[in-house]
């Protein structure tokens, strides 16, 4: 009797709502493409490049508009992920290690170079839910041996380093796992994810694929690349570059074999399926030269990019299939943002939230259920102190209303409705003063409740050498004027 109870205690999880079996927690997939514009996927408006697998999951579950990264950057996006918080409290604010310029007129902080071992991450709590856990891909949240998933509660950690094309890559700190000869990286990617789910089909399981596609340097194989510089020829369309717009139909084709493995093992109907990306679209390289690259895509009719905190840096796609929940070809417009995942997951798990560590995220299981639902928050909140495609700056979008202040010694703010401006074209600062004060005031209180860290006046600023940008990495000045283009962008298949 008792062996009988301690069984049942094991495959149980006791929540506030009931008691959720071990065939009722949902498996839950988390793909996360890197610098993934909001509009460079079909379904959500773009008519160029073909994204057949990502349109499909949209028609199949709930498209948010207004969703957003919590940085503009990659490891602040992916602290936010794994913590549940806003990474300006753990002070990731910056791409780890970061660069900046020792001339402007202030200096910007530095970034935490890792996530925090006591930090509870998303993994963690589900493992405590009962959940096998994996990680595939790139990681950026500390390079030492010692802040690697498989020391983050990842039961599975392939992190793969290096460029896209075959030969360029390579699974860190584990020689068993290979590549085949003239893969692609994000194929390989999918192997991998469709390995761990084939593997642990039978008991809950949370995989967060993470490739390092689309991001710079380009790369794509040469079948693809060649119909969209056909494509581009004929409809004489200049951006995305056609090498990028490969590059996102790579990653379609991985979400495409993800969907296929999930639904060929029969777990469709108990799998959730999030589709995302870490920030805003890339235009060109944060440096800006002429002479440096291509330019990559546009987020038009969204202002800024990667890097900046205009809706072009920090608005991204997602998608989130779940049958039990999910109404086929439902839109929420809700305001979301990064850190709700972590909420999200551990409700659906059936788990407990950390005691001893705040969580900033809501769960977005009311939009999942009714599409236009309200989040129970007042306001969101970005905090990026670096220079980078933009000046440094922190912001907050609190309903139609978003106030973004610049923290460069110059004090200038700017004022949007995006209700009938999402293209952040009228500056309203002045026009609304009391609205701007108050959400400054807000804004303000909000840092010094994370503990935000701010830049200081820079006591060696030169405007002469202001446009100078030094490597964290180095320690000496980046030498853009000596970049080359980007290297070879296709192979043949």
């Amino acid at each position: 009797m008792h062996s009988l109870r301690f069984l049942f205690v094991l495959t149980t999880i006791l929540t506030s709502g009931g008691i959720l079996s071990a065939e009722e927690r949902p498996n839950i997939i988390l793909i996360f493409i890197d610098d993934l514009g909001w509009k460079d996927v079909g379904c959500y408006g773009n008519d160029f490049i073909d994204t057949p697998h990502i349109d499909r999951l949209a028609s199949e579950g709930i498209r948010f508009t207004d969703f957003y990264s919590a940085g503009a950057v990659c490891s602040p996006t992916r602290c936010a992920v794994q913590s549940g918080q806003n990474q300006a409290r753990i002070g990731i604010t910056a791409h780890i290690p970061g660069h900046w310029r020792p001339f402007e007129r202030v200096i910007t902080p530095l970034t935490t170079m890792a996530l925090p071992l006591q930090t509870v991450t998303i993994a963690e709590a589900l493992k405590d839910s009962g959940y096998t856990t994996g990680y595939i891909g790139k990681w950026h949240l500390g390079n030492s041996r010692s802040t690697q998933p498989d020391h983050q509660g990842y039961d599975f950690s392939a992190v793969i380093n290096g460029p896209h094309l075959p030969g360029r890559f390579r699974v860190q700190n584990n020689a068993d796992l290979k590549p085949q000869s003239g893969q692609y990286r994000t194929d390989y990617e999918a192997d991998l994810s469709i390995d761990f789910i084939k593997q642990n089909r039978e008991k809950p399981f949370f995989l967060m694929v993470s490739p390092f596609a689309v991001h710079i340097p380009l790369g794509a194989m040469s079948a693809k690349v060649k119909k969209y510089q056909q494509r581009a020829k004929e409809t004489g369309v200049a951006l995305p570059h056609p090498v990028y717009a490969a590059m996102v139909e790579h990653c379609d084709d991985m979400l495409g074999r993800i969907m296929e493995t999930v639904a060929d093992e029969g777990i469709d109907n108990n799998t959730m399926i999030a589709f995302t990306s870490d920030n805003g679209g890339l235009y060109r390289r944060y440096d800006y030269r002429e002479s440096a690259d291509d330019n990559v895509t546009s987020m038009s009719p969204l202002k800024g990019e990667k890097g900046s905190l205009h809706e072009g840096g920090v608005r991204v796609p997602l998608i989130i299939k779940y049958p039990p929940l999910t109404k086929p070809g439902s839109v929420s417009s809700e305001p979301s943002i990064s850190y709700d995942f972590f909420p999200t997951f551990v409700e659906l798990a059936g788990g407990q939230l950390p005691e001893n560590q705040i969580i900033d995220g809501k769960s977005l299981t009311p939009l999942m259920k009714t599409p236009n639902a309200k989040l129970n928050r007042s306001a969101l909140h970005w905090h990026y102190p670096h220079f980078h495609h933009d000046r440094p700056a922190s912001s907050i979008r609190e309903r139609d209303w978003k106030l973004i202040e610049y923290l460069d010694g110059t004090g200038d703010l700017e004022l949007y409705n995006l209700s009938d401006d999402l293209g952040e074209t009228r500056n309203l600062s002045e026009s609304k003063p009391g609205r701007t004060a108050d959400l400054k005031q807000k804004l303000q209180k909000w840092r010094v409740d994370v503990l935000a860290r701010m830049p200081i006046p820079n006591p060696h600023h030169s405007p002469q050498r202001a446009h100078e940008w030094w490597s964290m990495r180095t320690g000496q000045p980046v030498p853009s004027d000596q970049r080359k283009r980007f290297p070879p962008t296709e192979l043949d298949q």
